[in-house]
């Protein structure tokens, strides 16, 4: 038995007859870009997240770059975040024209040190970009209250963490503007690229919206600099049909991890830590271990497929090393070389999650 670390195929055919439905009716319509159901979805997903408005773009990367254009972010700009993260984050900072200024890890969570932020400000700080990383909310109250005390703005990339609860809340509902993503393999995917920008700032929002089509207020009048992101017809329509079973994907998650945590004993491997005031929505299920190459390569050779998020952190790759960031990240550094994702999405069956287990277990013995 081959065991998959992500699976979309498996989801898609869990809703296959809502999804064909709504792709025939889109294809029917004529109707391909920024129509109904992107108007739909922005709303039906605004309104989960607890936010005012939502602006559907081409994709997460693309969402991050327009808020940070929207809050007039640019060349001679500091942004801070952090290097343990997709590399999106960081190339929608230097997209924009800004420094990524990256700052360290806490120890539990691996989202970013509120205690790294305050050195880490200079006077051409703009904002701070948390990133919720694998579906764990980041330490939100400190971060804002840092952010506050600065005046900086705070654009949450919540491209892992749909429907993560932070205090009861949901994430994408703190700060001045939240980016997703909804890449196939997210708790919410389509069948190709997009993202949406939240805010509850209806201005920010207003101006996310002109840029992501060429800063047109009248059509073919161009107000601002824009660019072209726009969500299209077929991944909104998909995106509305998975939206309605996102809770309880989620929670086939959470199910998934509490059966590792429980199977997974051996003392020298770290499992994830989930705080008393978060709902860690599992993207990605985590664990850290000193022999992490070997493992990767027993499980491969079993029928295992592992991923590393990430296995080089942000400010090690090429295009960023003349950053001159002065920040420390060494636990970033370190738990680079240490961690490994497992299997995890909605369908992965609980035969599966032991096998896995059971190998882990038997290599680490």
């Amino acid at each position: 038995m081959m065991i998959l670390g992500a699976n979309p195929v498996s989801q898609y055919l869990s809703y296959k007859k809502d999804i064909d439905q709504a792709l025939e009716k889109v294809l029917s319509s004529g109707n391909y870009i920024l129509g109904e159901e992107v108007e739909a979805f922005e709303d039906e997903f605004s309104n989960y997240v607890g936010v005012n408005n939502g602006v559907g773009v081409g994709s997460g990367t693309e969402a991050l770059h327009i808020a940070l254009k929207a809050c007039d972010i640019g060349p001679g700009d500091e942004v801070i975040t952090v290097s343990h993260t997709a590399v999106a984050t960081a190339a929608a900072i230097t997209m924009s024209g800004a420094k990524p200024v990256f700052v360290d890890i806490e120890p539990r969570f691996y989202n970013m040190d509120p205690n790294k932020i305050q050195s880490a400000i200079s006077s051409t700080t703009k904002a701070i970009i948390p990133v919720h990383l694998y579906g764990c909310p980041a330490e939100m109250d400190s971060i804002l209250d840092i952010a506050k005390k600065n005046n900086l703005k705070v654009i949450e990339d919540c491209s892992q963490s749909h429907g993560a609860k932070y205090q009861g809340k949901n994430v994408g509902s703190f700060g001045d503007l939240s980016c997703f993503s909804f890449y196939p393999t997210k708790n919410l995917g389509a069948i190709g690229d997009g993202g949406i920008i939240l805010s509850n700032n209806k201005a920010l929002a207003a101006k996310c919206r002109l840029i992501r089509e060429y800063g047109w207020k009248d059509r073919y009048i161009s107000s601002i600099q824009g660019i072209n992101s726009r969500l299209d017809e077929i991944q909104a329509a998909i995106l509305r049909v998975k939206l309605k079973y996102l809770d309880r994907d989620n929670q086939k998650r959470i199910r998934i991890a509490e059966y590792y945590n429980k199977l997974l004993e051996i003392s020298n491997l770290k499992l994830p830590e989930v705080s008393s005031n978060c709902l860690h929505v599992y993207h990605l299920f985590v664990i850290r271990t000193t022999m992490r190459n070997e493992l990767k390569e027993y499980l491969e050779v079993n029928g295992v497929f592992t991923n590393i998020q990430y296995p080089v952190p942000c400010h090690l790759q090429p295009i960023y090393q003349e950053n001159d960031s002065p920040n420390n990240c060494s636990l970033t550094e370190k738990i680079s070389n240490e961690i490994l994702s497992l299997p995890i999405y909605p369908e992965l069956s609980l035969d599966a999650v032991k096998k896995v287990a059971s190998l882990i277990n038997k290599f680490l013995a």
